[in-house]
């Protein structure tokens, strides 16, 4: 890769991991104020920005299930407990379905489109 290309993928990346700290600060936020729905929309976006670094991705669904707990929604404390115990497997294999929300509303499986606004923070061809 060339120096300007090289430079230009290290400045995407670091506004994706600035971009998921922002995500994770506001659902923090959201969280600290009781409002668990709020938070988990922040997580979604947290969820595609960060899961391919194992601690980002381990850490959304850790908040995700203490999301899903305040709110009492039981089906999504599931779902939360899979990922959480599929996160190592997912990066073991290199299988994680880029774009996927991380909720249990969906499959833990299923890739999905990646909003336009994250897209240009992915700096590969993945998203």
């Amino acid at each position: 890769m060339n120096p300007v290309a090289n430079g230009l993928a290290m400045n995407q990346e670091a506004s994706r991991i600035a971009a998921y700290d922002a995500a994770m600060a506001t659902a923090r936020a959201s969280l600290a104020l009781s409002s668990p729905a709020l938070a988990l929309a922040q997580l979604e976006r947290a969820h595609v920005l960060g899961q391919r670094d194992f601690m980002r991705h381990w850490h959304v669904h850790r908040l995700m299930l203490r999301a899903a707990w305040a709110l009492a929604d039981g089906r999504e404390i599931r779902g939360q407990l899979l990922r959480l115990a599929l996160v190592p497997l997912g990066h073991l294999l290199r299988r994680l379905p880029i774009g996927n929300t991380g909720r249990s509303n969906v499959s833990a499986f299923a890739p999905m489109d990646v909003p336009p606004d994250l897209k240009r923070l992915l700096s590969d061809d993945r998203a």
